[in-house]
């Protein structure tokens, strides 16, 4: 073990086994180098304070101080000692603040998972509100694939994750953080690329790239059924799981695509992105287990 880790082993020690209030008067004394001002300072009497003393020392086996008729000097063990003492006081007072500020959610580590598309709408929000908040809790982003979120949840491998709704188990919470309309995605080179708005009606007979409905059921579902709203079932060509697949595909004429507005900002350069007339929204939400014992947790869940 490090010469450094084994001191501050020793302080710990040193203050399970021993009651810290003689570090506490000893520091006094040192600093006042007077029983009288040390005790007024101490908020105790004389008696007290030199009965600790002289058991410090008789505990140590070293002595501490030379006293005086007028005032009290350090010996060269008292010197180290002060130093000593100080920084294990110190230790002290900074493991009590961090036990306090763990518990109120204000120090550790939290981990949050999210899928690809809230990368570029919420995440990026979040993350800078909760650092500017919380700067001391070590915040873990972790982009997943949107079928796995909800279970890495439930499992404890992460504490939040932010995505598209999907059925939870019990004991599961969820709230709407995100809400975008849809927009088309086109390739460049598409006939219609240049419109300033499409109807969906418009897209019948194209061929449709989807996320999978095991990926992100709700984002499939609201995509068909507007479909349909239009006239006609999409021609589903390509199943992917990352919007950003969904985009390259797009942007090499495969197929068309119904996709979040957000995803404007990948900025694929042959890809189109045209707003879609009466265009249905979809939604992010927050989601966590209410089992969590993370108390950084709720100070994830109290930003807006």
């Amino acid at each position: 073990m490090p010469s450094n880790a084994k001191f501050v082993v020793h302080q710990y020690l040193f203050c399970i086994m021993i009651d810290i209030r003689p570090l506490r008067y000893f520091v006094a004394l040192a600093e006042t180098r007077h029983f009288g001002r040390a005790a007024v300072r101490l908020n105790i009497t004389q008696p007290p304070l030199s009965r600790q003393i002289a058991a410090l020392e008789e505990a140590l086996d070293v002595t501490l101080i030379e006293r005086t008729s007028r005032s009290v000097e350090l010996t060269a063990a008292g010197r180290r000692f002060h130093e000593d003492a100080k920084a294990i006081l110190a230790a002290v007072a900074q493991a009590a603040a961090n036990a306090r500020a763990a518990a109120q959610g204000g120090l550790g580590t939290l981990s949050v998972g999210f899928t690809m598309c809230a990368a570029y709408s919420v995440v990026p929000k979040y993350a800078r509100l909760f650092s500017t908040a919380w700067p001391d809790v070590e915040l873990n982003l972790r982009e997943i694939v949107s079928n796995d979120l909800a279970a890495q949840v439930h499992d404890g491998r992460i504490d939040a994750a932010i995505m598209f709704p999907a059925p939870l188990a019990a004991g599961m919470s969820s709230r709407t953080i995100f809400s975008e309309p849809l927009c088309i995605a086109l390739s460049r080179s598409h006939p219609r690329a240049r419109a300033r708005r499409l109807d969906i009606a418009q897209l019948a007979g194209e061929p449709f790239i989807m996320a999978s409905a095991d990926s992100a059921p709700s984002l499939r579902q609201t995509i068909v059924d507007h479909c349909r709203s239009g006239g006609f079932e999409p021609d589903v060509r390509l199943e992917v799981q990352l919007q950003q697949t969904i985009l390259t595909l797009v942007d090499e004429g495969v197929g068309v695509a119904l996709v979040p507005s957000s995803m404007r900002k990948a900025q694929l350069a042959g890809v189109a992105f045209v707003p879609l007339q009466g265009a249905p929204t979809v939604d992010l939400v927050l989601v966590w287990s209410e089992a969590s014992r993370n108390p950084c947790l709720a100070s994830f869940l109290s930003l807006q």
